[in-house]
Parts: structure tokens; C-alpha cells; sequence
């Protein structure tokens, strides 16, 4: 791939992605393979005019063989470097850039149960700090290809060429692949938008979603609570692009409001394991029964994290006809697969789609039925005869999706 495009890409990510302003401080999640590209990100963060730059780089081989090797409890327990470095975090509010280059096996044959266990310790352990920053941060999520990712999406290609491969097609839907991804993303933030405030303004109380695969969910939605696409603004007033690439219009549903089952569309990759084809049935919110052909142990442990992770945390909408589906390709990567077609999460809600949320405590806007939980896990369930009809707060019934696509 040229160089010149890698760039541009990093450009994309800095300075549209978590728009990094002059005197603020970066924090990037990398991994030891992409440290070219990783290089590349830094240098603009300087650029951009960054104070700080901090990468923490990450090893999936280590990380595999620590989760197997060590106790739980070993795992589950906190240095004062890991608090400190939290603790800095909270109080710099630096931009967070995490490129997405992982293995989507990596983690195939560890005890899921002990993943869960660690993960929970780990958010019990940082839940304040997690929660005073929430809403007050920059950050963007981007992929980058590693070489196991390369090969699994392209497995008949050598790792050069699989790597290369990879490449074209992340820069393709990341509308990055002719060098203007900053103008290219303007444009796509207001087509979004727009599609965002048409939503808003049916005031819709519920979603009804239907395919001939066997899905029949009905989603109760919270009075006032928006869609939002695109770019966000925090509560500092920066205006970011979270995901790139990013095709949803997305909001969080009402706790303990869905009925029915829904089948999945796509594989997910969930802590290093392929769940395939499931489904995954909900009574009064709550998922209360699922079944995965593989990797259904992982699939049950989404479910156990905390009280909050079997109910719904968000709803997005996502043409079928996207760039990421045409493609043709199965990445095995939630952040683009989740893009392809619609989808659900299990787990925490959006806080910052409740009206005014700024003066809410995190409790009261809990309380008003956005879920709560440590975890998040999107799952695709989008098809090409998805349809999808909303529920007016005055009764009307509404196409939003016909035949997997927009009906507006």
C-alpha cells in the first residue's frame, strides 16, 4: 500500500476521528505488529499539535498465553502502575485512538468463564474513574490489518498479499481509498444526519423487526431518547468521529421492553472467539435463552458479565446496500462487520442520548431506562429481507427498512 495513502489514512484518524486540538494529549492502543502504521498516527498527533503522546502497545500472543498460565485471581488484581495510569487518564482526558488489528482466533481455546472474571474485576476496579470521564473524551476506533486478520478475511492469499488485500478494503469503507477521507467523511456525517433527525421526528415508541430467517423482535424504545449517527459532540464541546468506518443511526432502547427472537446474520468475534450462527430469544427485556452452532460458551458469558449485559443497551440501523456488505467480505471484526448490516447490542446504553443528559446524574439516567452494564457486544442481525417498522407514540405504523434497506 503507498505510503503517501497510509498517511492520509492517519490523517483521516486524527484529525477527523478524534479530531485532536492543539495542547491536548493522546492515548493510542496499538498492537507490536502494526508499528509502522502506529508511527504514522503518532506523527500526526504531533502535527496536529499534541502534548502528549502515550501508546500502549498490546501482544496478543502474550496476552493468550497469560490468560492461560495464570490464576484468575492472579489476573484479576491491579498494580499501582495500572491505577496510576488510570487515574491520568481521567484527569488529562487525553484522545483515545485504538487501532483494531487482532486475530480473530486469538483467544480460541481459553476458558471463557475466567476472561469474564477478569473482566469484571477489572471494571469494578476502574468503574469511577470510568464513569467521571464518560461523555468527556475524544476518542475513534480504526482498523489496521495484522497479518492473522489478513488471513483469515483472505484466506487463499499468501500474507503479503492477504496483508495488501486487507488494506484496499478497510480503506475503501473507511472512504479513505482516494486520499480525501477528511472531505469524503463531511459529506457521509451529513447524509447521517440527516437520516438521524427524520427518525427524531416520527417520535417513535417502538421497533418491530422481521426476516424469513426467523427473526420476530419487537423493541420498546424510551420517550425522547434521539438517534445519533455520525460524529458526536462531548461535554467539552468537541465534535469527534468515533468509528470509522461507521454507516449506523443508532440509538439505546428501553430496558425490559423486547419480545421475540432474532438470528443473527453474521458472525461475531467476541474476546478472540467466533460465535456463529445463533439466536438469541428476549422476554421482558431480557435475553433469556441462546444457541449458537460454535461458540456457544462464549456466547453465554456475553450474558453473565452483570445484571445489565442480557438486556438491549442499543438499536442501529444500517442498510444492507452499505459499502462494508458490497464488498462481499466477511471480516470478522465487529468494528466493520457491525457496519455492514443492522444491529444489536447486548449491554450498556448511551447515556449521552437522553435529552440534556448533562443534567442527569448516571443514576437517574439509568433510571430512566437506558440500560446499564460493564459491557457492550454488538451482534449483526441485518438481512436483505430485514424489515423493520416503527411504532408511533400516536399509533401510527411507519416503514423505516424494507428489504434490508432504507424506506425513506
Amino acid at each position: 500500500m503507498k505510503k503517501t495513502l497510509l498517511k492520509k489514512y492517519a490523517e483521516l484518524i486524527v484529525r477527523s476521528g478524534v479530531a485532536l486540538k492543539k495542547g491536548q494529549s493522546a492515548f493510542i492502543l496499538s498492537e507490536l505488529e502494526i508499528e509502522d502504521f502506529t508511527a504514522m498516527v503518532v506523527e500526526e498527533c504531533y502535527r496536529a499539535g499534541a502534548k502528549k503522546v502515550i501508546v500502549y502497545w498490546n501482544s496478543p500472543k502474550v496476552r493468550k498465553i497469560t490468560m492461560k498460565k495464570s490464576k484468575k485471581e492472579d489476573l484479576a488484581s491491579f498494580t499501582p502502575m495500572d491505577e496510576a495510569l488510570m487515574k491520568w487518564r481521567c484527569d488529562e482526558l487525553p484522545c483515545l485512538i485504538s487501532l483494531t488489528s487482532s486475530d480473530p482466533d486469538g483467544m480460541k481455546g481459553i476458558d471463557m468463564g475466567k476472561v469474564a472474571y477478569v473482566s469484571r474485576a477489572r471494571y469494578k476496579a476502574f468503574h469511577s474513574y470510568i464513569e467521571s470521564s464518560e461523555n468527556k473524551y475524544q476518542w475513534c476506533i480504526a482498523g489496521v490489518p495484522g497479518a492473522a486478520w489478513a488471513k483469515k478475511v483472505f484466506p487463499d492469499l499468501k500474507k503479503k498479499q492477504a496483508i495488501e488485500k486487507l488494506w484496499e478494503a478497510i480503506l475503501y469503507t473507511s472512504r479513505a481509498d482516494d486520499g480525501n477521507g477528511i472531505a469524503n467523511w463531511e459529506k457521509h456525517d451529513a447524509d447521517l444526519k440527516a437520516r438521524c433527525q427524520y427518525l427524531n421526528s416520527l417520535r417513535l415508541k417502538s421497533l418491530h423487526y422481521e426476516s424469513k430467517n426467523g427473526t420476530n423482535l419487537t423493541v420498546g424504545l424510551i420517550p425522547g431518547v434521539i438517534f445519533l449517527g455520525g460524529g458526536e459532540e462531548n461535554l467539552k464541546g468537541h465534535y469527534y468521529q468515533p468509528n470509522i468506518p461507521s454507516e449506523e443511526c443508532f440509538t439505546s432502547p428501553m430496558k425490559g421492553e423486547a419480545e421475540g427472537i432474532v438470528y443473527s446474520t453474521k458472525p461475531l468475534s467476541y474476546n478472540g472467539v467466533l460465535i456463529k450462527n445463533f439466536w438469541v430469544k428476549f422476554h421482558e427485556g431480557k435475553a433469556i435463552d441462546v444457541h449458537a452452532e460454535e461458540g456457544e460458551e462464549a456466547l453465554r458469558s456475553i450474558l453473565t458479565m452483570d445484571e445489565g449485559s442480557a438486556y438491549l443497551g442499543e438499536c442501529a440501523l444500517v442498510p444492507f446496500d452499505s459499502p462494508i456488505n458490497n464488498t462481499g467480505l466477511l471480516f470478522y471484526n465487529t468494528l466493520f462487520d457491525e457496519n455492514a448490516a443492522c444491529h444489536l447490542a447486548l449491554g450498556r446504553g448511551f447515556t449521552n442520548l437522553y435529552p440534556n443528559y448533562e443534567q442527569y446524574s448516571e443514576d437517574e439516567i439509568h433510571s430512566f431506562g437506558i440500560n446499564q452494564s460493564m459491557s457492550h457486544v454488538d451482534f449483526m442481525i441485518g438481512s436483505e429481507d430485514l424489515n423493520i417498522t416503527g411504532t408511533t407514540e400516536d399509533g401510527r405504523e411507519i416503514a423505516i427498512f424494507r428489504n434490508g434497506n432504507w424506506a425513506f
